[in-house]
């Protein structure tokens, strides 16, 4: 069954660094697209980046490019978000995600994890 546990998150300054995690299983990382969106109390989820099966093609929202990469270990099943120059408009609760579509560009991700908070302050 799928499995999105995800870690890492806490409170850091702007320009700050800070890279949090996605453990998943073997089930789920070999079969699923797997990816990250963002979300804020009042607000939709905002999509932040996507990994490839084989974690070979990355893509990025608008938001986050040049400052965040994805990245997987196939070994242990992990995603991760390295997030650098962290600003307050970051703030948000990160959520892992995955889906089944073949193409990386499809954003209709179906799994959700629990999420981890990310607080950015000034």
């Amino acid at each position: 069954q799928v499995q999105l546990i995800e870690s890492g998150g806490g409170s850091v300054q702007a320009g700050d660094s800070l890279r949090i995690s996605c453990a998943s299983n073997a089930y789920t990382s070999t079969r699923y697209t797997m990816g990250w969106f963002r979300q804020v109390p009042g607000k939709g989820r905002e999509f932040v980046a996507a990994i490839s099966r084989s974690g070979g093609s990355t893509d990025y929202g608008d938001s986050v490019q040049g400052r965040f990469f994805i990245s997987k270990d196939n070994t242990k099943n992990t995603i991760y978000l390295q997030m650098n120059n962290l600003k307050p408009e970051d703030t948000a609760l990160y959520l892992c995600a995955a889906n089944a579509a073949i193409s990386l560009f499809d954003r209709n991700f179906n799994y959700w994890g629990q999420g981890t908070q990310v607080t950015v302050s000034s």
